[in-house]
């Protein structure tokens, strides 16, 4: 039974990491509201290198609906606007003496519905990967019955424990959907 344990462990912190991602992807989707999480993936050119953002200035949410930006060197506020704009997070920045202003624009409710769909999306996109995995589980603990290391009751428990598993994680992929599209459909 170690061998099943073991790939059940193995399938557990795959859809962990998969999980992970979808986490990582929700927070970069923008919901009305500031949030520093949002710029994660904007990158400044700093004297010939691309540096995230969080390495040139200090950000701060000032209220819900702004952001500012705050460089470190007063003559990167340039590069740090053109940096924001190629970024298409659809916020216009603002540029104030020594700092940056990302005034959070409302969503509109056809905004708010493509939102909607690309969380859905996303959510789509990992439950595939939580299935891929479960196959690749199954088709691990087939070839170690194949090669008589788990006798096929330990198959069959072993199948019936990575199904279990992978409802779990497209459970909690559904969990994470609903709650980001409740966070984005709020107003």
């Amino acid at each position: 039974m170690a061998i099943v344990d073991d790939v059940l462990t193995d399938l557990r912190t795959r859809i962990e990491a998969t999980l992970d991602v979808l986490r990582k992807e929700y927070t970069r989707i923008r919901t009305g509201r500031a949030s520093l999480s949002i710029l994660d993936g904007v990158r400044v050119d700093y004297y010939g290198t691309p540096t995230p953002l969080s390495g040139v200035a200090n950000m701060t949410v000032a209220d819900p609906r702004l952001i500012i930006v705050r460089p470190w060197e007063k003559k990167m506020i340039p590069a740090i606007d053109r940096a924001l704009r190629e970024a298409n997070l659809g916020i216009n920045p603002v540029s104030e003496g020594d700092v940056i202003r990302l005034p959070i624009p409302p969503l509109t409710e056809e905004r708010r519905k493509e939102i909607v769909k690309a969380v859905k999306s996303k959510a789509e996109e990992r439950k595939v990967a939580v299935r891929n995995e479960r196959r690749d589980a199954n088709e691990m603990l087939k070839a170690h019955q194949k090669d008589s290391d788990i006798t096929e009751d330990e198959l069959k428990k072993g199948l019936e424990r990575v199904q279990k598993e992978t409802d779990a994680g497209i459970a909690k992929i559904d969990e994470l959907a609903s709650k980001k599209e409740k966070e984005v459909l709020e107003l």
